[in-house]
């Protein structure tokens, strides 16, 4: 049995990557909190990339997952502030969370989740990623409000770096093994963020 207490975020490489690698999948990077959740049948907690309980910051994500029929699930993702186009907005993201709580005027949040790490306390986190990104579009399928199912193209990483990083100033693309495994806490060669230049500075934040 796993629980969501016992899951730390599979981390990402940052290297070159050969876009024509057959066996890969590709994502758009948003720039925004890691948030691992548990969550099924009425009940729902949101955990930061360093552990904390993050479930009172941001009741609208505890709301919509609890209605998730099914579970207990463990998900990855990230949380974010989405403005125009989609583009994630790390600036207002800072302002909603630093606060820890919701509050009048406050910047509504979706979270981002590109993977499905358990189900009914079983790990599937030896299962392939193809696997679990097609169960994961089953169980939010449709999405429930403020919760966004972070798609994939396979073998088409340039095309979705420059018309979709480039063009739409992102910050980035991953690159993924659709064979990968989850490594919880390991900082894996199988999942690659490649980042537009100029996107991040890296002094700009510490994450909670």
């Amino acid at each position: 049995m796993v629980a969501l207490a016992d899951v730390k975020p599979m981390l990402l490489d940052e290297r070159p990557v050969n876009y024509e690698t057959p066996g890969c999948f590709f994502e758009i990077k948003y720039d925004g909190y890691r948030l691992l959740a548990e969550f099924g049948d009425g009940a729902c907690k949101l955990k930061s990339r360093n552990g904390a309980d993050a479930t009172k910051w941001f009741p609208e994500l505890q709301d919509a997952l609890s209605k998730v029929p099914g579970g207990p699930y463990i998900v990855d993702g990230e949380v974010c502030v989405l403005g125009g186009m989609g583009r994630s907005d790390f600036i207002r993201l800072q302002g909603r969370a630093r606060k820890k709580r919701w509050y009048e005027g406050a910047d509504p949040v979706t979270y981002c989740v590109f993977d499905l790490l358990a189900e009914r306390g079983l790990s599937l986190m030896a299962k392939p990623l193809h696997w679990r990104k097609k169960r994961l579009g089953e169980i939010l399928t449709p999405a429930p409000h403020s919760v966004l199912y972070v798609h994939h193209l396979e073998d088409r990483g340039r095309e979705l770096f420059e018309q979709a990083a480039h063009q739409l100033k992102l910050e980035g693309i991953v690159a993924k093994r659709a064979d990968s495994v989850y490594e919880p806490g390991k900082r894996s060669r199988d999942w690659v963020k490649i980042k537009r230049k100029g996107a991040v500075p890296p002094e700009r934040f510490k994450r909670p």
